[in-house]
């Protein structure tokens, strides 16, 4: 039987895991990077709990946006059921990332968001990077990656996730997205350098405030708005 997910799809998925241990932002295997195929529904995700030097392409697991596994004889990370909802709330995603990367995670156990407070961040994100509300009891105790994806997307009601492709989920970590596995996981590498330099500036100056809008509208913009004039064409 011919495999349902794209061959070139998978290995960009693989890749995009790798991705997040060269980076230096997973320890363990204290991650996990995922994609989806547009044409058919479909999810490829890292395995739970399978170590990244032992990772291949094959080790994959697909499943349907239901969560019914369709390829694959190992178990999905456990942060499926989180993936899952993203995808289908966030229309335009190609490829979520999860880490426990140290300065974004500070900020997330901090209960903290993550302001803009230069022109590094307003190149990649639009603004603050969000932290979710404290889950209740009852969402902790059931279907608790469920709810997870459920609480980033409240966080993001009214805001297009694509201008602020990050989330800090309290007291737990950061997610990240793009329109592709590699987008998802830059994101995530971009987070964490902000992050780190966001602990710098308050070291030095607590008090510093974030960016004012035209700056901030200049540097996203110009990257990311409809004229675009950074980069080749």
């Amino acid at each position: 039987m011919p495999a349902l997910f794209p061959a070139e799809l998978r290995q960009a998925v693989y890749l995009a895991n790798l991705r997040l241990v060269e980076a230096g932002l997973v320890v363990g295997t204290w991650g996990n990077a995922s994609g989806i195929d547009a044409a058919t529904g479909l999810v490829a995700i890292k395995p739970s709990g399978v170590p990244y030097p032992d990772l291949r392409p094959e080790h994959l697991v697909v499943v349907d946006l239901a969560g019914t596994v369709v390829e694959g004889d190992l178990r999905p990370s456990s942060d499926l059921p989180t993936h899952l909802e993203l995808y289908r709330r966030f229309p335009g995603l190609g490829g979520v990332a999860h880490t426990h990367s140290t300065a974004a995670t500070a900020f997330a156990q901090a209960g903290r968001p993550l302001p803009c407070l230069g022109t590094t961040h307003a190149d990649h994100f639009y603004g603050t990077v969000p932290v979710t509300r404290d889950m209740l009891p009852e969402e902790i105790a059931a279907d608790y990656e469920l709810n997870t994806g459920r609480v980033i997307a409240e966080t993001f009601r009214g805001q297009e996730p694509l201008h602020v492709p990050a989330v800090l989920v309290a007291h737990h970590g950061p997610f990240t997205w793009g329109t592709s596995p590699q987008g998802a996981t830059e994101n995530s590498v971009v987070l964490e350098a902000v992050a780190q330099m966001a602990l710098h500036t308050y070291a030095l100056a607590p008090a510093t405030a974030p960016l004012a809008g035209p700056l901030l509208d200049k540097h996203f913009l110009r990257k990311h708005g409809p004229g675009a004039y950074y980069g080749q064409r």
